[in-house]
Formats: structure tokens, sequence, C-alpha cells
């Protein structure tokens, strides 16, 4: 990697220029975590804070006149199926479609809980087990010793070791439990690396144990690609196959650039998708990726990735060392601390990607990953017999 510490310089949504060895400060943001950054970092939060105040009385206004649950209704599927109108009540389909509109533009931290509960559907996945379910869990592995417990306990101290709460032996113990409850209910995951981060940040916003691991359950198991965090990791293989011609369909001249340099995408990508952003961006900025995650799918993920590399195409395009490049995104991630202007970029500048394209793109990808770690494993094992 260079050893020069060149200036870079990115447009924040006002289109002001900002260098990022201004003086550094350090505040606090929405979740507790203690951020160092500079005057305009702090001003650009003060912002999203007085937009979430005024998206707030948007909600609480919905409230008043539909009722204070009216998002928990039935609502129509994302996944571009074909739906005819007139088999729906007009109601489901208006809510479903302020629904979408309301959540792109963010979810008050106040009623995150319950919004994510209900569009995850991780609510329906607690109904289907007895109330004690989480409780007799936890219970059942007191005292055990798996690799993933071991794992577990070794990450802990590692996870967001600056956040006062989950640094404290209350937040590790909060966080070990669900981590080690997920671990026990599916053994064919048991623990990941980077499921640390994503429980942690869980946590913070559901405040209970019980709401932040069916959260957990209800990602794996139905959110995400399957897969994704097994042994083999075959399922984040998939996705960063998937992302790569992604970038050469909507960013043809950046994925042209940074293939002529040798750079893979899947150098900065792999922890995006493994932590769902969660370690990259800042937390306000990531929770609002995940309102969207939650009620639109997996997708939310390829279309927030590609906004990054797209929101600093001239500067990549001028860039000729890898290490520049991961320079260039790990700073333009940890100062994206508006919102907005991430997902502006996602939705609006990166456009359309269905469902289904995407899914078909999986498939053609998940053969070409099978068939390497069945070659790869078929390569281990002669090596064994011949050792």
């Amino acid at each position: 990697m260079p050893t020069n510490t060149h200036t870079i310089r990115y447009s924040t949504g006002k289109k002001s220029l900002f260098n990022v060895h201004l003086m550094s400060v350090k505040f606090e943001d929405l979740y507790g975590f203690m951020v160092e950054g500079n005057v305009d970092d702090v001003n650009v939060l003060n912002e999203v804070r007085e937009r979430i105040r005024e998206q707030g009385r948007v909600w609480w206004a919905l409230e008043a006149s539909k009722g204070a649950n009216w998002y928990l209704q039935p609502k129509i599927s994302s996944n571009e199926v074909v739906i005819s109108v007139t088999s729906l009540k007009l109601s489901v389909l208006t809510n479903t479609i302020t629904l979408r509109r309301l959540i792109r533009k963010g979810v008050p931290p106040v009623l995150r809980p319950k919004v994510w509960l209900s569009v995850s559907g991780a609510a329906k996945k607690r109904s289907t087990v007895p109330e004690t379910y989480y409780d007799e869990l936890i219970r059942a592995t007191e005292g055990k010793t798996t690799p993933a417990t071991r794992q577990i306990d070794h990450d802990l101290p590692r996870t967001f070791p600056c956040h006062p709460w989950l640094n404290s032996d209350k937040g590790q113990a909060s966080l070990r439990r669900v981590l080690v409850g997920y671990s026990f209910r599916d053994s064919e995951v048991g623990y990941c690396q980077g499921l640390n981060y994503v429980a942690a940040l869980l946590l913070l916003v559901m405040k209970t144990e019980e709401d932040a691991f069916w959260m957990l359950a209800v990602l794996l198991e139905n959110v995400l690609v399957s897969d994704c965090y097994t042994d083999t990791l075959s399922g984040c293989h998939v996705e960063q196959r998937v992302f790569k011609d992604l970038l050469a369909k909507k960013c043809p001249r950046i994925a042209a650039h940074l293939e002529a340099m040798g750079f893979d995408v899947s150098l900065v990508a792999t922890e995006w998708f493994l932590c769902l952003f969660s370690k990259s961006l800042p937390s306000e900025t990531t929770l609002r990726v995940w309102d969207v995650l939650f009620n639109e799918g997996a997708k939310v993920l390829f279309h927030v990735a590609l906004a990054i590399f797209k929101m600093q195409e001239d500067d990549l395009l001028h860039i000729q060392h890898i290490g520049d490049v991961i320079d260039i995104l790990q700073t333009t991630t940890h100062h994206l601390y508006d919102p907005d202007e991430l997902l502006t970029f996602a939705f609006d500048k990166i456009g359309s990607m269905t469902t289904n394209t995407i899914t078909k793109e999986r498939k053609k990808q998940e053969t070409v990953v099978m068939a390497e770690l069945d070659q790869r494993t078929r390569r281990l094992s002669s090596l064994k017999v011949d050792g």
C-alpha cells in the first residue's frame, strides 16, 4: 500500500468539499458510539437528527389518522410478483405504498423495534413457537462449550470495544446469550465472524435480547441468501460474484478500471455483506440501510454497495494503486453521516434491480461457486492422502 498521505476530497449532500485532515473532533452519535470526525461531520449529523425529528412527526400523524398499528396489516410482497389490484383491499395497497416510501425516508428510532419486527417477519416467526422458547433455549446452552462458543468468547471483547455498553460486562453477557442461543438453534450456521457486529447493533436497537434474537433469526433464515454464514461461506462467495457482475453492468467504467488495475472488489465488499455495513458506515446510516433491508430484502445490499462505488466514480477513475482504492472507499464509508445522500444514490442513481433478476444471477453463480468449492475440497483431500 502506498505510504503517501494524499488528501482525499468527496462531495457531501450539499456538494461542499472538505478536507479529511481538518482538525478532528469527537462526538457521540445517536446510538452511543463515540466517533472521531470533523466539524462538517458534526453539522451533517445535526441535520440528520433534525430530519429524523421531522420524519417522526410524519409517522405520528399517520398513527393518529390510521391507527397505531396501521403498518402491521398484511402488505404486498416486494418480490416483483404480478399482483391483481382488484384482489386486494385498496387500504392494504395504499398502506403498502405509503410504508415503502416512509421506510426509505427512515423509521424513527423509537418505532424501529416494532416496525422491524413486523415488516421483517420476525414477529410472525416468533409466534410459531412457545412464548418460553428463547428462555428455554438459553437455559439449555448454559455450561456447554462448542467451537462456536469458543469463537464467540474470543470475539466478544473485539465487538465495538469503544461502545460503553457493549464493552461492559452486562453488554457482553447479553450479546453472548444472543449469539450462543442462535448457534444452538442452527448448528449448521453455528457462529461466523461478522454476526457479532450484526447482533450487537440489533441489541442496541431492539433493546431486549429476545427481540434481537428473533431479528437475527429472520435475517439469517429469511432475509439474506442462504449459506452466507456457514463454514464454506458459499452464499457469501455467490453474493460477491453477483456484485461484481452488477458493478460491471451498473458502473461499467469503474468496473473496467478496477479490473485493469487488478483490484478485486471483494477486498472491501466481503465485509460489507457479512457485517451488513455495520463496521463500515456510521450507525444511523447503517440502520437506515437496515430499515429498507428488512422491508425490501437482500437486494438492498447490492443497491447500497453499488452506490458507494458510484459516489466516488470520478476519484476512482483517477486512482492507479490498489491501496488508494481501499483508502477512498474506507474514507467515504466512515464519513457517510447523511443516510439520505447514500440512499438517494442507491435507488435513484443506480436504478432498479428486480429480485427476480438477482435470483437468476445467484443461481448462475452458485453453480460456479459450488464447483470451485468441490474442487478445493478434493485438492485438500488429496494433499492429506499424499501427506
